[in-house]
């Protein structure tokens, strides 16, 4: 999982770009992407590059269409193992936090603005996809057709809206909202349904501050992070009892994923180094298992392949924010087939869900 650099300071490249805040979208985010491409490129790529660039400068609300996407007509990329299914996920890889879609080596971009989209989640029949974009500031929901066309604007209030999962009859939308404004602002869950609008909390039993979800196969129950006292921890949450279970302790878990079976959650936990691992977690009992053991990398967004025999997960050696470091797509094997790196480009790519 090491990666060999050039000896260029990530702080002499962050400087370059803040100076390219004046030029256009397009423009800069191509020089962002080559500047940030020496880090991981050999001498004579970096060589070719720098002679490049030397000579290159340049509420509730009804539901809404969204216009057509503007598109770049952007290469097409490709993943370094094929998979099975398909994932999307996220990537700053053009200077935005776009969507991308995997589908064996193939890589598509889904969208592509000057906001960021984020979050991407399918839905249960692998028709649409569920994502959170700040086109006017906020962030709030949209849907798109999984081809990336059809996006449909959700909500449209003063929060804002992220961490979206799907209700498994497709009916609904459970997401995350922060209504202070203010540091530390405090976050809940939320359904909103999607034939009236109509929203209402979903854990409304739990006091703290809760968000990164997921719902349950068979809808009777959610996993999240949740903060009771110092830190974040994973929960387990009855949506038809109400009731509350703690899962992990210390203020060192988060980011809980359901199998496709409901019998386990892949989760991240800070426990074993103190950076975040994936572990895996049986819901009826038995030891928490560790799967990730570098403890020099950051390993989290855990998500299960449609057999539950793998897990997609996301790495870096230099941060846990998903804005910060510098994130690739893994696989690991549950029945020891090891770690495969898939996909790792100048960009941060992060936020994977598998189909």
């Amino acid at each position: 999982m090491g990666r060999v650099r050039l000896p260029i300071p990530k702080s002499s490249i962050t400087q370059i770009e803040m100076l390219l805040v004046a030029l256009g979208n397009g423009a800069r985010a191509g020089i962002i992407v080559g500047m940030r491409a020496l880090r991981y490129a050999t001498i004579p790529a970096a060589v070719a590059i720098l002679i490049f660039f030397s000579f290159a400068c340049q509420g509730e609300s009804a539901r809404s269409e969204v216009p057509p996407q503007v598109r770049a007509g952007a290469a097409e990329l490709e993943a370094e193992t094929a998979i099975a299914g398909r994932i999307v996920f996220q990537s700053d890889l053009d200077g935005d936090d776009e969507i991308y879609l995997l589908q064996g080596r193939r890589i598509r971009k889904l969208t592509d603005n000057t906001w960021d989209d984020r979050y991407p989640r399918w839905s249960p029949d692998g028709k649409k996809i569920a994502y959170t974009a700040d086109p006017q500031g906020g962030f709030d929901l949209f849907v798109m057709g999984d081809d990336g066309q059809g996006i449909t604007k959700l909500t449209d209030t003063s929060e804002d809206e992220v961490d979206v999962a799907w209700f498994p009859d497709g009916t609904g939308l459970a997401y995350s909202a922060e209504f202070k404004k203010t540091w530390g602002g405090k976050r809940s869950i939320w359904r909103l349904d999607l034939a009236s609008g109509g929203r209402s909390r979903l854990l409304p039993d739990f006091s703290g501050s809760h968000q990164l979800l997921d719902i349950s196969p068979r809808g009777d129950q959610a996993v999240f992070t949740g903060k009771k006292g110092f830190g974040w921890d994973v929960f387990l949450g009855g949506l038809e009892d109400r009731s509350i279970r703690q899962l992990t302790s210390g203020g060192k878990g988060c980011r809980p994923r359901f199998s496709p079976d409901g019998r386990w959650i892949a989760y991240v936990s800070t426990e074993a180094d103190g950076k975040g691992d994936i572990w895996i977690m049986d819901l009826d009992g038995g030891e928490p298992r560790r799967l990730t053991l570098n403890s020099d990398a950051y390993d989290y967004f855990p998500s299960w392949s449609p057999d539950g025999n793998r897990i997609v997960f996301c790495s870096n050696f230099k941060d846990k924010y998903a804005d910060k470091g510098e994130w690739g797509i893994y696989i690991i094997d549950l029945n020891g087939g090891g770690i495969t790196r898939v996909f790792d480009s100048p960009g941060r790519d992060v936020f994977p869900d598998w189909r």
